[in-house]
């Protein structure tokens, strides 16, 4: 090969290299700013940031970036919570500044209008929309895209715009220990027991007995555990996953083969 094309050729790998040397220094460095802003902007009872709630218990972080928060006065916050990226927390119509002017006030009084039990999760992209109280219960897990909501469109009259009428309200409760599956929706007047399973879509509301599944759009019982055979009806297609050691220390839970043959 005659030195010239030997000249090129080593020039165009230089180039090359030095091309994917910044390309990757480029990457890392939107990485550690994507991750510094996260730190940065995630509130917390030591760092509210510009949101003032009537509580934010110790341990508890809303990961950055927020959704659509408003009303924090009226927005209780337990302890240990895990709230994610992009879930909206409303109490009201609108923003109190964003009211026209002359319009009356909320009206909501002292007390928290949503509240939060200690160690609730709410997963990315979930929506709590409040206008009567809504309480989630100590440890609620609730998957993605959940939505839970005490307001509902009304259309009594049909001479005006739905989105212009009045809508119905009713309070909300979530017991203790449920957990709400991806993308279900929770509607005015859902009283949910302690340790309701939500299958992911399911639509509910109405009363939900403690310890019981429920599946479908509107929600039905699927399952329940009956107390007379101490067993699930319908009776669990699988059995009940071995728990991890209580001694066990990082390094053995790390180590998934081990758990699989004690299993």
């Amino acid at each position: 090969m005659p030195r010239n094309e030997n000249v090129f050729f080593s020039a165009t790998a230089g180039i090359a290299a030095a091309t994917a040397w910044r390309r990757r220094a480029a990457t890392r460095l939107v990485h550690r700013a994507r991750r510094w802003a996260q730190n940065a902007g995630a509130v917390t009872a030591e760092r509210p940031g510009l949101l003032h709630f009537a509580r934010i218990g110790p341990g508890t972080r809303l990961a950055h970036p927020q959704g659509t928060v408003f009303g924090e006065r009226w927005i209780h916050l337990g302890d240990y919570c895990i709230i994610g990226e992009q879930v909206t927390l409303t109490v009201g119509l609108m923003p109190t500044d964003a009211r026209p002017d002359g319009e009356p006030g909320t009206g909501f009084g002292p007390e928290p209008v949503l509240r939060l039990g200690d160690g609730v999760v709410l997963g990315r992209g979930s929506h709590v929309v409040a206008l009567a109280p809504i309480v989630l219960g100590d440890k609620v897990y609730c998957g993605p895209y959940v939505y839970l909501t005490s307001i509902n469109h009304s259309y009594d009259d049909i001479a005006r715009p739905i989105g212009e009428q009045w809508p119905r309200t009713a309070p909300v409760e979530i017991g203790a220990g449920s957990w709400l599956g991806a993308g279900c929706v929770i509607l005015p007047g859902a009283r949910l027991g302690r340790n309701v399973v939500v299958a992911a879509g399911a639509v509910v509301r109405g009363e939900v007995p403690d310890y019981a599944v429920v599946a479908g759009a509107p929600a039905r019982i699927v399952r329940r555990w009956d107390a007379g055979t101490a067993d699930w009806q319908p009776p669990l297609r699988t059995p009940a996953p071995t728990p991890f050691p209580a001694d066990a220390g990082p390094e053995r839970l790390l180590d998934t083969g081990d758990l699989e043959q004690q299993a």
